[in-house]
């Protein structure tokens, strides 16, 4: 049997996600190129003998940390979550020497005592350790380590679930720019004071590109302080995989440097090392299946504290728009062309979330259990709501790398967003906003709320219309000058509610960038936007346009035609009702009530079903209910 090096190099990565615990074997077989010869430059600070690699550029980033560091500073931070009892956690560790050990320890301490639960290998390439325990009880807080060798440790907190607390807190991050360099605390220390349930970074957690696990590393070490004691989302975008933009387009490879065509620049093994690194921790996926080249998917739910996030890979499935659509613009994702009708890039056979996350959307949004409020997670805006892009005098008309293209899928995600009434937290636009979608007509569907950049160096962006005047409906009262109904270059519709324009994107401090805050409130039904400033006082100054409140029943906000009869079960405190138009088949949405009993809404004249349960609609309540 003739095995070639090139074999070796593709089976090594492979065999230590499955799991090799021998530091010698490991050791041996760590090939220097873990990703073949073609890409010397991947991960090269964190491979081979790379305790001898030579530092690159600080040209467009500051230095990365040194990733030779004192040998009991060896583990750098871990990450958490926790679902339908388990839990799973991510240890990254800085990269190991030859004869150090290739092995984690997780320990537990419980009634004073520390205990060893689970030992994993620690992988390579990528330097990660990752920790299942099944049967997990929620209820309590535990106190976890992470170890290495004798001295070696790294500690936090997994919290018990917040099941009780009527108020659920979660911070929504993005964009954490690599041109500048050290640690965050103006940003920490604020977070730990406003102490959110969950962390969600919904992308670009480096820019690193070709470095990603010094570049992760970088990240961790920034918010470590923060991860370690709750639990925490990471989703990769486009910068965390290497590339300028990316349209997924299944998995495959993509040929063209910006990424245009769809697919990935990079070869599977490092698009799943960036993964495994990121999204290792998240609940595992709800289909599991790889896309093309073996690449892996991640998208799942998660329920904290009674609320219900979708976690989607907005970017995987996409479709590239080269070659597809005609040149508009000095590049193939954006167009400049004030005459061009926007239904011709609105192809039939064009994907955004592709048909297993729309179906997985469908089904997560008719199951209840465990949650009384849901929310959707993903990387980018289903609307374009930026007109400059680099400059404050750059205007673009449409950027097909929002998810605002293409705009029929678009529109079929939003609607089962709607289904659910859930509200769409997300990131990647560099400018925070808060917008009402619209499907069919303006404010028909969920709000938005999009997160300022964490560190805003690398691309400024502004909502600045061209007539500089509000639209339609602007909202009462608002500071901001441009609110109200709008379309974007794609021709979607949007409601502005708020924006948070960078005064001057070359001051440090006022390049708008900050993190959002989402307060679900259990009781009301209510979510909170909060727009917090990189360098605030803290629960002091957000930005103008914010705090800003909306009605979980909101984020269906068709006009009411009728109501249907009240809906009760029977010991059923809060039933979870579904409205079905019997001339269609189509669900009109599923929700919880928040009391004993429900008064369905419709929209239409027609004929209803009306199906409800304790946590899905399993029950037939009625049919054939005629409004007229």
């Amino acid at each position: 049997m003739n095995i070639t090096r090139r074999f070796l190099l593709k089976l090594t990565p492979l065999l230590f996600w499955r799991g090799s615990t021998s530091s010698l074997a490991a050791a041996d077989t760590e090939a220097a190129l873990p990703f073949g010869a073609t890409y010397p430059q991947l991960d090269s600070l964190a491979v081979g003998d790379w305790w001898n690699a030579k530092q690159p550029s600080a040209k467009k980033a500051a230095l990365p940390p040194a990733m030779d560091v004192p040998r009991d500073q060896i583990v750098a931070f871990a990450l958490y979550t926790y679902d339908n009892g388990v839990l799973k956690l991510t240890a990254q560790f800085f990269p190991l020497k030859p004869d150090e050990a290739r092995q984690a320890r997780l320990e537990f301490q419980r009634d004073g005592v520390w205990t060893k639960v689970a030992t994993e290998a620690i992988l390579y390439p990528g330097w990660s350790a990752h920790f299942r325990v099944e049967k997990w009880d929620a209820t309590q807080n535990v106190a976890y380590r992470v170890r290495h060798g004798d001295k070696a440790m790294f500690e936090g907190l997994i919290r018990r679930d917040p099941i009780d607390k009527n108020e659920i807190v979660i911070a929504n991050m993005s964009c954490n720019s690599s041109r500048t360099g050290g640690l965050r605390p103006e940003i920490v220390e604020h977070l730990r004071a406003q102490d959110p349930d969950l962390l969600f970074f919904a992308g670009d957690q480096t820019y690193r590109h070709t470095e990603h696990t010094a570049g992760w590393i970088e990240f961790g070490l920034q918010f470590r302080d923060v991860m370690c004691d709750r639990p925490t989302i990471c989703i990769p975008d486009d910068h965390d995989v290497g590339q300028p933009n990316l349209w997924g387009e299944n998995g495959k490879q993509c040929l063209r440097e910006d990424g245009s065509d769809g697919g990935f620049l990079y070869p599977a093994e490092y698009v799943n090392q960036v993964q495994r690194q990121q999204a290792w921790n998240l609940p595992d996926p709800v289909d599991p299946a790889p896309v093309e080249r073996g690449v892996t998917v991640y998208f799942t739910r998660l329920r904290v504290g009674g609320v219900d996030f979708a976690i989607l890979e907005d970017r995987k499935f996409k479709s590239g728009p080269f070659g597809k659509i005609p040149l508009m613009g000095p590049r193939p994702d954006h167009i400049n062309d004030p005459a061009y009708d926007p239904k011709t890039v609105d192809l039939p056979g064009l994907q955004l979330l592709g048909e297993r996350q729309e179906k997985f959307l469908h089904d997560w949004a008719q199951d209840w259990t465990g949650s009384e409020m849901k929310a959707v997670l993903s990387a980018t805006s289903f609307c374009g709501a930026v007109h400059m892009h680099g400059k404050a005098d750059n205007r673009l008309l449409a950027d097909l790398d929002c998810n605002g293209w293409p705009q029929t899928p678009r529109n079929r995600a939003l609607e089962e967003i709607r289904r659910a009434w859930a509200v769409h937290l997300c990131g990647d636009q560099h400018l925070a906003v808060v917008t009402k979608q619209g499907i069919t007509d303006h404010g028909d569907g969920p709000y938005s709320f999009t997160s300022p950049a964490l560190v805003n160096t690398t691309y400024g962006r502004w909502w600045h219309p061209l007539d500089e005047k509000p639209g339609p409906n602007p909202v009462p009262g608002s500071p901001l000058p441009w609110t109200g109904d709008f379309k974007d270059g794609l021709g979607n519709k949007l409601s502005m509610m708020a924006y948070a324009n960078p005064p001057d994107i070359k001051d440090e401090r006022q390049r708008a960038d900050g993190y959002g805050i989402a307060r679900f409130d259990k009781k009301t039904h209510q979510i909170t936007f909060e727009c917090w400033p990189r360098f605030s006082e803290a629960e002091k100054s957000q930005f103008p346009g914010w705090p800003i409140t909306v009605a979980m029943g909101d984020n269906d906000g068709r006009k009411v035609h009728a109501e249907l009869p009240e809906v009760k079960l029977d010991g059923v405190t809060k039933p979870v009702v579904q409205v079905i138009a019997e001339s269609t088949g189509e669900i009109l949405y599923t929700v919880r009530s928040q009391t004993e009993s429900f008064k369905p809404r419709v929209y239409a004249p027609g004929k209803y079903t009306v199906k409800a349960g304790k946590d899905k609609p399993d029950t037939v309540v009625s049919s054939g209910l005629e409004v007229m």
